[in-house]
């Protein structure tokens, strides 16, 4: 273009012109890197496809997910929504710098509260934050979502990745989740019937899950030389132990749920037995947990030894080998621990439901 045109343009124009390059640049000096997420992105899309399910209307980079509910075939549809996060588990993740199953703990910790209620998890969403983003990172978190999205027969149909520098340290990022659902509203397994005489079943947790980890963090050092260390007493390093999986329970619990009358379920999470069993139990009534009536898993006997903590506050934080807890009929207890057992979990018989106030006893 001859330089004379140049000068004709409007003053404004060009100024205009300045400042969007201007504007460009200050994005990328200040640490957030668009083309990392555009990498990101790409990156992950072959992990989401695994999750996905004939109700998905929308493919990943919408502003929204799609879902649609016409085929389901349910008489009076009632969605069942949770969130939640993996914690300061993370700090662990980042110092061991393996990213490969906060992911399945994310969905995890969503979904086991959904199927509290009898819901069938539908979607899940998840919000990645960053100080940096590093798109093979995210890659990694992404797949560990998508394996728990895959284990809970729920899609992965959206979430968000966010660059935040200043706010989170470099190497460091938060991660959390939404779960829907949907269970019959005439079905839903709300705890209203549960009577004294029922039973507890105990089903089997893989490990310290995703709760109590503030704790675990100020027992152990987050050296990344002293998480590696073996401990005979654990058959694996101390780090291995500490980052197993929260277990996802919704196939064992939506075949049970088909075939026996549930009452009650509770999840054994962050208040562990002391506050999650309640709030399954009406007034009046309370929860005699037996001690030795399963095995307490030897990472929770390992934190109580180097910890010196005390019975009581064990109970109240971790879930010392039992992930979640059913109330039902006393004669159908014997057979549903056994079905249990043929879907390939570990179930005990860990108590029953009294009358009487204290909501739980632990004896």
């Amino acid at each position: 273009m001859p330089v004379g045109l140049c000068r004709r343009l409007p003053l404004s124009h060009k100024i205009f012109n300045v400042k969007w390059r201007i504007k460009m640049a200050d994005y990328k000096d200040a640490g957030v890197d668009i083309h990392a997420g555009y990498r990101a992105v790409e990156l992950m899309k072959k992990h989401i496809a695994r999750t996905m399910r004939p109700e998905v209307l929308t493919d990943i980079g919408g502003f929204g997910g799609l879902f649609s509910l016409e085929n389901i075939n349910i008489k009076k549809p009632v969605l069942v929504s949770g969130t939640d996060g993996v914690g300061t588990k993370l700090k662990l993740a980042f110092a061991l710098d393996r990213h490969d199953t906060v992911g399945i703990d994310c969905v995890a910790m969503c979904v086991n509260d959904v199927i509290c209620s009898g819901a069938r998890p539908l979607f899940f969403l998840d919000y990645i934050a960053t100080g940096k983003l590093d798109p093979f990172k995210v890659e990694t978190i992404v797949k560990g979502i998508s394996d728990g999205c895959v284990a809970a027969g729920c899609a992965l149909i959206g979430g968000e990745t966010a660059e935040m520098p200043g706010f989170y340290p470099e190497n460091e990022y938060d991660l959390a989740g939404f779960c829907v659902g949907i269970a019959d509203k005439d079905e839903i397994i709300d705890g209203s019937t549960v009577k004294s005489g029922d039973k507890l079943i105990g089903i089997a947790s893989s490990g310290v899950h995703s709760n109590g980890f503030s704790l675990v963090r100020k027992i152990f050092s987050e050296d990344r030389h002293e998480l590696e260390k073996y401990f005979s007493e654990l058959n694996s390093t101390l780090g291995d132990a500490l980052l197993t999986p929260t277990k996802i329970y919704v196939k064992t619990v939506l075949s049970l749920v088909e075939k026996y009358r549930i009452k009650g379920i509770a999840h054994i999470t962050g208040g562990g037995f002391i506050e999650n069993i309640p709030r399954m139990i009406p007034g009046g009534l309370k929860a005699v947990i037996h001690k030795g009536t399963w095995p307490v898993l030897p990472v929770f006997k390992l934190i109580s030894e180097m910890g010196n903590i005390g019975e009581t506050d064990m109970f109240n934080t971790f879930n010392m080998g039992i992930g979640m807890v059913l109330a039902v009929d006393n004669d159908q207890a014997g057979e549903i621990i056994s079905f249990i057992g043929e879907l390939g979990e570990k179930a005990y018989l860990i108590g029953e439901i009294t009358e009487g106030e204290g909501r739980i006893e632990i004896c």
